[in-house]
């Protein structure tokens, strides 16, 4: 099969991977579509510790069942539509049996740490796979995966009615958090130094956007989510929160990374620090909220390349153009 192989951090090529086999309690997928996120920026970068190379990254994706292993459980069947969690947990260290799979002391993950779906085939356990509507493109599906993190984000940070939240950064998480704590009640303001991002926000029901957090003239907020991972939005939202207000800390930061919080301020207004990894027991919610329609991911779907393309895949998510790059392996181009 074709894929697109990060043989070492820097070092990119789409070339021939043999076809996977489906384990005796796993399946395996025609890719139908599977999304670019920063995740697979910092995999590329070498900026991602648990990935080994070579490597076929892609964790956000969706496709057609087209062999099903011996032993598979439930009943899926060939030719079903599904999406799958590409989260990877042992199941028998102290997290997992405290059902905090996601921070897994063996932890892995579909396209992180095994191979994933920037491929034409990709292998998935049978459990990790929910069947989508057929009126649900691939498209489509494949925000679900982003969806399910955003969903396990705002369980972390929490939300009332009526509560002020700062988001910093526009891009496709950014946008589905923004959907999820709306839902919840909250009033949005939106920072992002993309202006047609911030249209979209907007869109959405943003009450207020700007490129800046120093543009919001000093207003504080209830909480605050950082889904850039830079220190210095991080920084910034943290300084815009009013006494007893929360921070979640959502984008992937590089691992040497570090920010100047004070530790005084943490203390005396009694700040609430908090960070969000992955999926968690998110997954079938997050499928559920889209096919209801409660959330939209339409909006975001901006590029569809063909897996030839893969690289200028990436270029384009570096860009800022646009906001959801999706590589789409039976697209010709």
């Amino acid at each position: 099969m074709r894929a697109a192989i990060i043989q070492q951090p820097g070092s990119i090529t789409v070339g021939e991977r043999p076809d996977p086999s489906p384990a005796p309690d796993g399946v395996v997928l025609r890719v139908g579509a599977c999304g670019i996120c920063g995740t697979d920026l910092h995999i590329a970068d070498g900026e991602f510790p648990p990935s080994p190379y070579p490597l076929v990254p892609g964790h956000e994706f969706a496709g057609e069942v087209v062999a099903v292993g011996e032993h598979a459980p439930g009943d899926l069947r060939i030719g079903d539509r599904v999406a799958v969690d590409p989260s990877l947990f042992c199941g028998h260290c102290p997290f997992c049996r405290a059902g905090r799979g996601n921070l897994c002391a063996n932890w892995g993950a579909i396209g992180d740490t095994v191979d994933g779906a920037f491929a034409e085939y990709v292998a998935a356990p049978a459990v990790n796979c929910y069947r989508i509507p057929e009126e649900m493109t691939y498209r489509q599906a494949a925000v679900i995966e982003p969806l399910s993190c955003a969903v396990h984000g705002v369980r972390r940070i929490g939300v009332r009615p009526g509560e002020r939240f700062l988001l910093v950064g526009a891009g496709t998480m950014g946008l589905l958090l923004q959907q999820l704590l709306q839902r919840g009640g909250a009033d949005v303001t939106m920072v992002d130094r993309n202006r047609d991002r911030l249209k979209l926000a907007a869109e959405f029901g943003a009450t207020a956007t700007a490129t800046d957090v120093a543009d919001l003239h000093d207003e504080r907020f209830d909480a605050a989510v950082d889904v850039t991972g830079a220190p210095p939005a991080i920084e910034a939202a943290f300084g815009a929160l009013q006494r007893g207000g929360r921070l979640l800390i959502f984008g992937v930061a590089a691992d040497d990374a570090r920010v100047d919080l004070s530790p005084f301020r943490i203390y005396n207004d009694e700040i609430t620090v908090v960070g969000s990894m992955a999926v968690l027991h998110s997954y079938g919610a997050a499928r559920d909220l889209l096919a209801s329609g409660q959330v939209s991911a339409e909006p975001l779907l901006s590029h569809a390349l063909p897996l030839a393309e893969f690289p200028a895949a990436l270029d384009l998510m570096r860009s800022g153009a646009g906001v959801k790059v999706q590589v789409v392996p039976g697209f010709a181009g």
